[in-house]
């Protein structure tokens, strides 16, 4: 199993940008897929974005345009880059690892976006 450590939340004015980062101990080459989810108040923890170990990618539609993920294996990290935040986008993200058929989760990081 990978640990999961996420950082970089924080509160931000709408239409700014923050980035979270979620670094991953262990064996990072055998982490197959690596996302971010995201939880409001009330809400289901909803999928935000993906990225295989191919480089390929899959976004949440509320947030395709706005929102990149990316991988760097040197760093055993991935990062989700958001830009042009809406107050809507403030949830707890998750980072989010399978590796050998097992889920892993981080504890989460808080993004609040004011309007």
């Amino acid at each position: 199993q990978v640990q999961l450590v996420e950082s970089g939340g924080g509160l931000v004015q709408a239409g700014g940008s923050l980035r979270l980062s979620c670094a991953a101990s262990g064996s990072f080459f055998s982490v197959s897929v690596m996302g971010w989810y995201r939880q409001a108040p009330g809400k289901l923890r909803e999928l935000v974005a993906l990225i295989l170990t191919s480089g390929s990618t899959n976004y949440a539609d509320s947030v395709k345009g706005r929102f990149t993920i990316s991988r760097d294996n040197a760093k055993n990290t991935v990062y989700l880059q958001m830009n042009s935040l809406k107050p809507e986008d403030t949830a707890v993200y998750y980072c989010y690892a399978v590796s050998r058929g097992h889920d892993s989760w981080g504890q989460g990081t808080q993004v609040t976006v004011s309007s």
